[in-house]
């Protein structure tokens, strides 16, 4: 659980840019174990990272960069497919939800082929993945096909959401933190992240366990605004308190 000790901590860390554990132990005047455990929850949101004998400020926080479709979709494979079985159990005949682009979302189609419900997305993968079934109706939201995303993107996007009324929203992020919510890396594709949280009433995340304490270019929703984080391994601790607090239901894959 992030503490008021943590937070200064913190600010000490970043500071000093460098301090020994012994010397943390003084100012603070706690234990070498509340030390490190106070540590290992500052390292997860990779400001600061630890090394022999102490901690030193992390001048390259952890951030991704936008790699290309093809490359993304090899990674966690099957954890991804796993998420999105959680994810279809969220969705009922009649519903109205919005499939994000990702490698992690497109799968959703496959397991709710029996359904009837409206499909919104941007994503060419989960418009040309609805065609076999004739019971899921698809808006292609318009724009130009962003290739690294094979997505349709366009600043008109914002203002088209509008019309729409989406009941769920399954979305990806490039990463997630407490500190920075959900972020992308790609400009066009934030804007469209950001009309979709703004404009649903339920939103869930789907995310794998690399996502955590990664952050990107670009937040397009707070971490507190989601209604649902759907991953395949359990959340870390700190995780676990700030999605209590928050009223956030964290649904695991097994």
């Amino acid at each position: 659980m992030r503490t008021k000790r943590i937070d200064e901590i913190e600010q000490y860390i970043i500071q000093e840019k460098s301090v020994s554990l012994d010397t943390l132990c003084d100012v603070f005047q706690v234990s070498k174990n509340t030390i490190r455990r106070d540590i290992d929850t500052l390292a997860k949101t990779g400001k600061i990272k630890k090394v022999y004998g102490g901690v030193t400020l992390n001048e390259t926080l952890p951030s991704k960069k936008l790699l290309p479709f093809a490359e993304r979709h090899e990674k966690y494979m099957e954890e991804k497919k796993a998420i999105c079985r959680l994810a279809a159990d969220h969705v009922k005949d009649g519903d109205i939800i919005y499939i994000d682009t990702g490698t992690t979302c497109h799968n959703l189609v496959d397991y709710i082929s029996e359904k009837r419900c409206t499909i919104i997305t941007n994503s060419l993968q989960v418009s040309l993945k609805t065609l076999p079934y004739e019971n899921l109706t698809v808006i292609s939201l318009p724009g130009y096909l962003k290739r690294e995303t094979l997505s349709f993107v366009d600043v008109k996007i914002a203002d088209y959401l509008k019309a729409f009324n989406i009941g769920k929203a399954f979305m990806a992020c490039t990463g997630l933190s407490m500190e920075n919510g959900l972020t992308n890396a790609s400009e066009e594709e934030y804007r469209v992240k950001e009309a979709v949280t703004a404009n649903s009433m339920e939103r869930f995340v789907l995310a794998d366990h690399s996502k955590f304490g990664i952050f990107s270019l670009m937040t397009y929703c707070p971490l507190e605004k989601i209604h649902y984080i759907l991953t395949d391994q359990p959340v870390p601790e700190e995780y676990e308190d700030f999605c209590s607090m928050n009223s956030i239901t964290v649904e695991t894959i097994g």
